[in-house]
């Protein structure tokens, strides 16, 4: 019997677990180790931030729902692994030795490489994680209380935007159905060299379609923006040009901001000689293996994957849904094929897919590949964007607490775009 362990228990690694559990069935032993006790969907936390949902809706206990799929789990922070050994070190000296480990943590929030960002000890709001956008949306209450200057957008070293422009477009529209938006200019700045690149490049006309959105709504922006330092009610701005050079030193206040910060990764992780890039992301092969460690997996933000280009402030590469589910499922399809005796040879998807929340709208666009020149550029916006995220958020957390094995993005989120498999349009 192998025993095959999971590291982390969000988008990627619940999905990891049931899938895990119905392709190697019950004569192998399958562990999630995370560190809280409950699952949290973490593409609704904008509406968190914004008091549209609440925790309950959102997030549920891990262990009652694993449990009903004979899943094992642990709820404890990984503190040391040790590839040589094949063994997992958790708070409360528990230790766990593993035939074959997925890590699927999610990133460290690298808020301490720019002073006074993030919400502890800090001056800037994030909706990274549930607890942040709780206190980003005990923050924005006091802003409705008083009114005045917000900053929102991604900091040097980002690799997530989408969440930024949600907040940003969400924000407007809540402010105006509580008749202050007047009373609220909102600045966009961002690490992205403009409006749309989403470390992507940009997707279609993304640029010229958000920058109009923004026009539209009264919010200005500022672009290859490196964020220096933030006190309280003061974020401090190098503007640099295209070539990287200084192009405007800005002061700019705020009653309130939330900031993307940089990734890196975890410190169980990153730990581990061998095993990751200078930032602490796994380095993988083409089956989402180690090259040094067969035994260990990898899927999602904690991987590395180098940015689609140069740019004058650092902007890392986003991994989207679709992304980090093709990749879970080569995983557990690959450790399938290996306990029966054979060899790796399952790929996840480098495509990009997103659903992005815009408030009174939204925002659709699929990238194939991530990296241009792209076979498929497809980009939407409507109303009917909004509520597709809606339902499938409804959708995802359903499967997550009754432990459905299928793809979701491969089941709901293609066929409602109408689009066929990602992997047929390579």
């Amino acid at each position: 019997m192998a025993h095959i362990v999971i590291l982390g228990a969000g988008l990627g690694g619940m999905p990891a677990a049931y899938e895990m559990r119905a392709a190697v069935g019950k004569e192998h032993k399958v562990t999630v180790v995370n560190e809280r006790p409950d699952f949290q969907f973490v593409p609704s936390n904008p509406w968190i931030a914004l008091g549209t949902r609440q925790r309950k809706q959102t997030s549920f206990p891990i262990g009652p729902a694993l449990a009903k799929k004979g899943i094992d789990f642990v709820a404890a922070r990984a503190e040391r692994i040790d590839p040589v050994a094949k063994t997992l070190h958790c708070a409360g000296d528990q230790t766990l030795n593993y035939d074959h480990l997925i890590i699927t943590t999610g990133p460290r929030l690298a808020f301490d490489q720019i002073p006074g960002a993030g919400p502890h000890g800090g001056h800037t709001q994030s909706v990274c994680t549930l607890d942040h956008a709780e206190l980003a949306h005990a923050d924005f209450e006091k802003l409705a209380q008083n009114p005045g200057p917000v900053i929102v957008g991604a900091l040097p070293g980002a690799s997530c935007f989408g969440p930024a422009y949600e907040y940003a477009l969400i924000l407007d529209t809540e402010l105006k159905k509580r008749k202050i938006r007047n009373k609220v200019p909102i600045l966009f700045v961002t690490a992205e060299p403009y409006i749309g690149h989403m470390g992507l490049g940009g997707v279609g006309d993304s640029k010229g379609m958000l920058e109009s959105e923004f026009r539209t709504r009264h919010i200005k922006w500022i672009t290859n923006a490196k964020t220096t330092k933030v006190e309280a009610g003061k974020m401090f701005v190098d503007e640099l040009d295209d070539s990287g050079k200084l192009k405007q030193q800005h002061e700019l206040s705020f009653v309130h901001s939330m900031m993307i910060p940089p990734f890196t990764g975890v410190d169980a992780v990153a730990q581990a000689e061998g095993l990751c890039n200078p930032k602490g992301f796994v380095i993988i092969n083409d089956f989402q293996q180690s090259p040094k460690f067969p035994e260990i997996w990898s899927a999602g933000v904690c991987v590395a994957i180098p940015p689609v280009e140069t740019t004058p402030v650092p902007c890392g590469t986003p991994k989207t849904g679709y992304m980090i589910e093709s990749m879970v499922t080569a995983i557990v399809h690959n450790i399938r094929d290996v306990l029966a005796g054979g060899q790796p040879s399952h790929r996840g998807t480098l495509a990009a897919l997103c659903l992005a929340d815009m408030g009174d709208t939204g925002a659709a666009f699929v990238a194939i590949p991530q990296i241009p020149p792209r076979n498929v550029t497809w980009f939407r916006k409507g109303m009917w964007v909004h509520w597709a995220k809606v339902a499938f958020e409804k959708y995802f957390i359903h499967k997550m607490k009754t432990g459905s094995s299928e793809p979701v993005y491969e089941k709901y989120v293609l066929r409602l775009l109408g689009i066929r498999r990602l992997d047929e349009e390579k």
